[in-house]
């Protein structure tokens, strides 16, 4: 059975509490399942990985290069997550950046992301079921 990793950065472990205005109500857990039935006709299952430590999640892309295709939700650290790019440049499958606000329409400093020329695709502003266009855009990108 083959894997999807999805990967998400710091304080998105509390969604559902955080910020519910910007954020909203789903909390990580909902956006795991969700992002496991979109995939699951097609036999994958998903690798999930949060961690508010950059450290961390890039180990995770670095010990995960045989998933079929990587979601990142990589929260602050697309401003300055520059081990993280790197270890995204070297992660030889498609994935999607994803972001649950329009951080284009929040403070400028959001405004620009480090690894968003690096993915096959960014999703902004759709809420929780940007992960699941997410999904589909790789189903779309994997080939069967």
């Amino acid at each position: 059975m083959s894997r999807l990793l999805l990967l998400n950065g710091p304080n998105l472990g509390i969604l559902g509490r955080r910020e519910p205005e910007i954020y909203g109500t789903d909390t990580l857990a909902d956006i795991e399942k969700a992002v496991a039935e979109e995939v699951a006709d097609r036999g994958w299952t998903v690798s999930s990985v949060q961690d508010d430590s950059e450290g961390t999640l890039v180990r995770a892309v670095n010990d995960h290069p045989d998933t079929v295709g990587a979601i990142v939700n990589p929260g602050a650290l697309m401003i300055a997550g520059w081990s993280l790019r790197d270890a995204l440049a070297a992660y030889p499958r498609p994935w999607i950046e994803v972001h649950l606000s329009n951080v284009w329409a929040r403070e400028s400093f959001r405004h620009e992301s480090v690894i968003a020329p690096l993915a096959g695709g960014v999703v902004v502003g759709l809420g929780a079921y940007g992960y699941r266009l997410a999904a589909k855009a790789l189903l779309h990108l994997v080939p069967e």
